[in-house]
């Protein structure tokens, strides 16, 4: 039986290899996914991924480039106007199931974008302390003094 699985993991790891680490890792930059990769090597998707291990680091920076991706996507897609509105017998009407997909749009690579590099584009969180030391862990008493604070103890 182990034989047999070897058997189909070598061809499959050869096709892989035949497409080369650069060529996929270009692929998913590009915001390619992995399944559809995986289908156009003719290999499985958990196959493709069992391969991307060996080169972690080539993947990485590969997702680091797809997080970029996303986020000039995001602009392109938010500057684009082009079917905002449509002309009808009275005039100029908006189109907003247009206005409506394009957020949609803007939305999911945001979140993406997020997931993918929050340092970079993931929403920023702060935790305030005092003034003196910003970071400083506060006490419930010293929360609820605060003049600002909706907290009551």
């Amino acid at each position: 039986m182990v034989a047999k699985k070897r058997e189909r993991e070598a061809p499959a790891k050869d096709k892989l290899a035949a497409i080369g680490i650069e060529a996929i890792c270009e692929r998913v930059a590009d915001c390619e996914t992995l399944q559809s990769i995986a289908d156009s090597a003719g290999v499985s998707k958990g196959t493709l991924i069992v391969w991307l291990d060996a080169y972690a680091d080539q993947y990485a920076r590969a997702r680091e480039a797809q997080a970029d991706k996303l986020a000039e996507d995001i602009l392109a897609i938010a500057d684009d106007g082009a079917n905002d509105t449509y002309m009808t017998e009275n005039g100029p009407a908006t189109n907003h199931d247009v206005i409506a997909r394009s957020r949609l749009r803007v939305d999911a690579r945001k979140w993406l974008a997020g997931k993918m590099a929050p340092k970079k584009y993931g929403d920023k969180t702060t935790i305030a302390g005092d003034a003196e030391n910003p970071l400083a862990i506060l006490t419930m008493d010293q929360i609820a003094a605060n003049p600002k604070s909706r907290l009551k103890v």
